[in-house]
């Protein structure tokens, strides 16, 4: 099993917007922002669904995700992939759909889009970049 270590945490904890990346079951890419991410447990990253078309187009053709994460003070940043399911009712939608409302009554809160991740990379710049992280 892969998991977000504390200085993975740290680094993600620097981000908003997050750049989510997709790919539909032909490959063609979609990079999107996104600001409702967050870290629910040390494998699991959750993701508001507000406005999404395209992200959520491809992850229900090919359920594959990669999230960017980087520390611009420290020049530190990862790569996270993982597989999508998405959530449209249950309590762990109901909990996000709570965030985003509280954010604003205007927000749809579609969905939620539940990251269990599979594989991390440093992307920092150096003798491990693209390497994974064990």
């Amino acid at each position: 099993m892969v998991t977000l270590t504390a200085e993975m945490k740290e680094v993600f904890a620097k981000n908003k917007p997050y750049a989510i990346a997709t790919a539909s079951k032909n490959g063609i890419p979609n990079v999107a922002p996104m600001m409702t991410v967050q870290i629910v447990a040390d494998d699991t990253i959750w993701i508001g669904d507000n406005y999404m078309l395209k992200t959520l187009a491809n992850v229900m053709e090919n359920p594959h995700m990669a999230l960017y994460i980087w520390d611009p003070e420290k020049k530190r940043c990862f790569q996270i992939k993982g597989t999508i399911t998405v959530k449209t009712s249950g309590p762990d939608y109901e909990k996000i759909k709570a965030q985003m409302k509280a954010k604003g009554p205007h927000y749809p809160a579609k969905g939620l889009l539940i990251l269990k991740i599979t594989e991390v990379f440093d992307c920092t710049p150096g003798p491990n970049a693209g390497k994974k992280v064990e």
